[in-house]
């Protein structure tokens, strides 16, 4: 195995701990500060030259700060002669900007690539991209692991008997066969019409989900009313219960109380972000054992695609 070092931005502390633990590796130091006018100051507390180094950082809320926070640690790293650097960011933020929506409107995950390549990363690793084109925006390699991984394992356990597999809506159809496919399911579509940002109107159900146990798919749930939506559709057409996987659970604003007072019976989230509080609808499921796997892949040179076979 080669020389390498494990980094942890500020960002989630303790997904990247328990990393560290799944590799039966020391967490590198870092030496943070702010000045007064809040600009982040880093510090690499120990040698990196010829090594290969992860950072492990999701750019979840506060983006901005986490954002910039691996970019100080890459340019420090690089500067430092670390041989490779690999940034390990389980969310990948900004990625929901990933094309021209609009006239006159950035392509902002374009953007965010090219600042983490120009600070110098050699490799990103990172789960459930939001467009698996982002991939693209790349020159250097992206490892885009699923959360349907995970989530598939966690419910074979639950041994539903009457169980169909849904998409929110349109736009996530082939991650909802994919996904179906795992667990070998039929799917159901939810038809909805966005009428402005974060805000939903549900027209139809594709599929019969009578009596039946839905599973809902998807990577980002943020202010929640895209599943709390299609959970009261479903359940107006008789579902028997509905469950959600998301892989990000960024829960913008109101939405712990939106989940509470909702029809969705429960949300399965990974740990890719920090919640803020916990709630009884929620499970959280690790990727960190998923994320080592990789991390030890790439130190070795083995093959990452194999996990997926």
């Amino acid at each position: 195995m080669r020389s390498f070092k494990v980094f942890s931005g500020s960002a989630h502390p303790q997904l990247a701990a328990e990393i560290c633990a799944n590799m039966d590796y020391q967490l590198g130091q870092v030496a943070r500060s702010r000045f007064s006018d809040g600009e982040i100051g880093i510090q690499i507390s120990e040698s990196v030259r010829g090594q290969d180094v992860f950072i492990i950082q999701p750019t979840c809320p506060p983006a901005n700060d986490n954002l910039m926070e691996i970019l100080l640690m890459i340019d420090a790293l690089k500067r430092s002669s670390a041989s490779s650097i690999i940034a390990v960011t389980p969310y990948f933020g900004y990625a929901r900007q990933d094309r021209k929506a609009a006239p006159r409107v950035p392509i902002t995950a374009k953007l965010v690539a090219n600042l983490l390549e120009t600070a110098g990363i050699d490799r990103l690793v990172t789960l459930d991209l939001h467009a698996g084109q982002i991939q693209g925006f790349f020159d250097v390699p992206v490892d885009n692991l699923y959360g349907a991984m995970i989530f598939a394992d966690h419910i074979r356990l639950r041994n539903l008997s009457n169980a169909v597999v849904a998409s929110p809506d349109v736009g996530g159809v082939a991650r909802a066969r994919s996904f179906a496919k795992r667990l070998d399911l039929d799917i159901v579509i939810v038809d909805k019409r966005r009428e402005r940002a974060n805000q939903c109107e549900v027209l139809n159900i594709v599929g019969d989900v009578n009596g039946k146990d839905v599973i809902m798919i998807d990577d980002i749930v943020d202010t929640g009313g895209t599943l709390l939506g299609a959970a009261k559709a479903l359940k107006e057409r008789g579902a028997k219960s509905v469950m959600a996987c998301c892989s990000h659970a960024v829960l913008s604003g109101l939405a712990y109380e939106k989940l509470e007072a909702g029809t969705l019976d429960e949300l399965i989230v990974t740990n890719t972000i920090p919640l803020r509080r916990p709630s009884d609808k929620i499970t959280v499921l690790s990727v960190a054992s998923l994320f080592a796997e990789v991390m030890r892949r790439i130190v070795n040179n083995e093959s990452v695609n194999g996990l997926f076979e």
